[in-house]
């Protein structure tokens, strides 16, 4: 599909979290500007969001727009799992009066972002070289665990995959993990991997932990949980945050097999930038690659940390580029 607009045209990006709305201008993949951050519970609605950048902004006339959203898309009707807003994205495009709007889910657009990352917006973790023209495969835990992957074309730009790989079935891999399992599974059911790979799920390690070892839990966040166990002020937070490590090692690793990934395996979202050091160290690479006969396929192929401020409006950028006509 092409929208034909000019080169240099402006276009409106977003990637609207639970917590914050970022907007921003674009004319291309390299010319990102205007970028701002908005605290989503300060605005009603979505297009109350967008009209709000827009007007500090000088209302600049805008015909096409992509939205990274972190929510599953499935109609025209989208209502946030993490926020109250709720949209027709036909009604919101004919309400801002834009002639195309574009509404994916936020690691769709992400993925997007891959090809055009710098060396010093990626920290790599283990492994070789990237394949050329490979598959890239992509997740991040946060709030829950986001997953993609692009996919090359021999005819046209990168295929992003709209995926939900965050909600496959977790497999324990040893006693301690068999025990999780089974706490999770009293309290939720069925047993998906962003129950323990995701901000709540590292909360869920620490508690069930304590119970185990018999001590009171402390109310501690995610971000105090880590904070912790890099310090290593708390033995349970360590041990907490080493299991959730090894556990986003299978998936990653399950990913990468799965898509034949040699183009590597990116990790982006939230918590796992803020470990720093602690995450190359982690059991994460250890398990990635544990796995039995493909022992060598997987020690071949890298791990990128993504350590860039505003990716996925650097993925709507590209995704806009690929609708617009050279």
């Amino acid at each position: 599909m092409s929208i034909g607009t000019p080169k240099h045209e402006r276009h409106l990006i977003a990637d609207i979290g639970g917590t914050h709305a970022r907007f921003a201008l674009c004319s291309s993949v390299r010319d990102i500007d205007q970028i701002d951050v908005l605290n989503s519970a300060d605005y009603p609605t979505m297009e109350d969001a967008i009209r709000h950048y827009l007007d500090a902004h000088g209302n600049p006339q805008i015909k096409y727009a992509v939205i990274g959203i972190a929510n599953p898309i499935l109609g025209d009707h989208v209502k946030m799992t993490n926020s109250p807003w709720a949209f027709s994205i036909e009604g919101l495009r004919q309400s801002l009066h834009l002639s195309h709007l574009h509404v994916l889910n936020d690691f769709t657009v992400l993925a997007m972002a891959l090809p055009h990352l710098q060396g010093n917006e990626l920290i790599q973790v283990g492994g070789g070289s990237c394949v050329r023209d490979a598959p890239m495969g992509l997740l991040g835990p946060g709030t829950g665990l986001g997953v993609s992957a692009l996919i090359p074309s021999r005819h046209g730009p990168w295929t992003p995959l709209a995926a939900e790989g965050g909600h496959v079935s977790f497999a324990p891999s040893d006693e301690l993990e068999s025990m999780l399992w089974r706490e999770a599974r009293q309290q939720f059911g069925h047993v998906s991997m962003e129950r323990l790979v995701s901000g709540p799920g590292l909360s869920f390690i620490y508690t069930c932990l304590c119970h185990d070892q018999g001590i009171t839990a402390q109310d501690y966040s995610p971000a105090q949980i880590s904070r912790h166990a890099i310090a290593r002020s708390d033995k349970t937070c360590r041990l907490a945050l080493d299991t959730f490590c090894a556990i986003l090692g299978t998936a990653a690793s399950d990913l990468a097999v799965t898509l034949g990934a040699r183009g590597g395996i990116y990790i982006g979202g939230g918590i796992i930038k803020k470990l720093g050091d602690y995450f190359g160290q982690s059991p994460f690479r250890q398990r990635f690659e544990d796995k039995g006969r493909f022992r060598d396929y997987l020690a071949a192929i890298p791990v990128f940390v993504i350590n860039s401020k505003q990716p996925t409006l650097l993925g709507a950028a590209a995704y806009l580029d690929t609708l617009v006509q050279e």
